[in-house]
């Protein structure tokens, strides 16, 4: 038995990140001794379906924004965070966000800093945001930031700006492609793939995965000499659930992401994708 100490604080993590119950969540991080991925893989391993602990939880509260310019070659989507429900539905906070958004769009910012440098006015982005902190009194960033330069770029943003995708398309832009893009953003927005492909999978992840499967195949009493074949099947499976060629389309479960597009235009595939999402 561990002599971890778990706080609530811990419980509470662990719970927003796995959707298991309190008391799970506590037996789960005292008898992997505080460690979190640990505790994942133990309610995993004890047949519990969990969320995915993924970086675009980070952040509880702000607004996630997805924009293209309107030749549909270029877009952006990013996170500008805040502390509370209250803020985030602040017409002044969307407002200063989508500020943001526009300037990111124009200038095509490397990164989150070069985005902060930016002129916003008579400053910068990173002194208005200091300037909205004083006024607000929360903390207010931009914590992500990603773009997508392709021949069709696709912006959506989902659930009054709790979710925003980012979605590129490999042939040039029409009334077709945008809306096949769109279905394919809204997909994204609701099974929040973990990759494009099984090659965009971190093999970290894979392995991890893979060891996992063999782990719950020994552990319900299979002969150790299957667990290998089994276990490629559970992960012909994972694959089948978080990559976005390989999922079913949601709106028609009889075809793979992949099988639509082609379906809207031979040779259509989607070149990358990002997802910005709070909670």
């Amino acid at each position: 038995m561990s002599t971890v100490s778990i706080s609530a604080a811990d419980v509470n993590k662990l719970r927003q990140a796995t959707g298991a119950g309190m008391m799970d969540c506590r037996k789960a991080l005292t008898e992997s001794g505080g460690d979190f991925e640990k505790a994942i893989d133990y309610l995993r391993l004890k047949g519990q379906k969990v969320a995915a602990n993924r970086s675009d939880r980070d952040a509880k509260e702000g607004v996630a924004i997805a924009v293209a310019n309107s030749e549909g070659t270029y877009g952006i989507v990013l996170q500008v965070s805040a502390e509370t429900d209250f803020v985030s539905k602040n017409q002044e906070f969307i407002d200063f966000s989508n500020e943001i958004a526009a300037i990111a769009l124009e200038n095509k910012p490397a990164d989150v800093d070069a985005l902060k440098a930016l002129s916003m006015g008579n400053a910068t982005v990173a002194d208005k945001l200091l300037e909205m902190v004083a006024k607000i009194g929360e903390k207010i960033d931009v914590v992500r930031y990603e773009q997508i330069t392709g021949e069709c770029v696709v912006p959506y943003i989902h659930g009054n700006f709790r979710i925003g995708v980012l979605v590129g398309l490999n042939k040039a832009k029409s009334d077709a492609l945008v809306a096949a893009g769109r279905d394919v953003a809204m997909q994204i927005a609701a099974m929040n793939p973990l990759g494009l492909d099984e090659n965009s999978i971190a093999p970290e992840v894979i392995e991890r995965e893979k060891a996992l499967a063999i782990e719950q195949i020994v552990a319900e009493g299979k002969p150790a000499d299957m667990a290998e074949k089994i276990a490629a099947g559970k992960m012909n499976k994972f694959f089948k659930e978080n990559t976005l060629v390989n999922q079913p389309f949601v709106k028609d479960n009889g075809v793979t992401i992949a099988q639509y597009l082609n379906n809207v235009e031979a040779g259509l595939v989607v070149t990358s994708f990002y997802r910005v999402a709070l909670g």
